[in-house]
C-alpha cells in the first residue's frame, strides 16, 4: 500500500507517485513535494526562514 511521505524541505505532503526521492550516499533519504523544494534545500536555504512553507507557517502561529 502506497504511504504519503512529507517533504523533507517545507514539511508538506508528497502524495504516492509524485515528488523526488533522494537517497545520500550515507544512506539518508530525502523526499522532496517539487523541484522548488529540492533545489532550495540544495541551495542551502533553512526551512524555517522560508516564508512559502509549513515549516515557517508552523513557527509563527
Amino acid at each position: 500500500m502506497p504511504v504519503a511521505r512529507k517533504c523533507s524541505f517545507c514539511g508538506g505532503r508528497v502524495k504516492p507517485g509524485t515528488g523526488l526521492m533522494m537517497v545520500k550516499r550515507d544512506g539518508t533519504v530525502l523526499f522532496y513535494c517539487s523541484s522548488k523544494c529540492e533545489r532550495n534545500a540544495k541551495l542551502g536555504r533553512k526551512p524555517h526562514h522560508v516564508k512559502w512553507t509549513e515549516r515557517y507557517r508552523k513557527l509563527r502561529e
